[in-house]
């Protein structure tokens, strides 16, 4: 009687999703930091560079999930 396979999809999709999620909140993090400068109205700059602790802070969690992704790889938990 063989065992069953081990349930190596569900982990797999986890951390695909992980990577996916961290590098979009990495992406948002840098686009609200960066749009500033291409931004010609300087009321919208104003507002958009109110936002900078936003744009930090998701580009920090990003990294984040890059790096938790990371860890899970190279350890070998696929």
């Amino acid at each position: 009687m063989p065992l069953p396979p081990p349930p190596i999809r569900r982990q797999s999709k986890a951390n695909n999703e992980l990577l996916f999620k961290g590098l979009l909140c990495a992406l948002i993090g840098l686009a609200v930091l960066i749009s500033p400068y291409f931004i010609t109205s300087p009321g919208m700059q104003g507002i958009v560079a109110g936002a900078s602790l936003v744009g930090w802070f998701a580009l920090v969690l990003g990294i984040a999930f890059i790096g938790v992704y990371a860890r899970r790889r190279l350890s070998g938990k696929n």
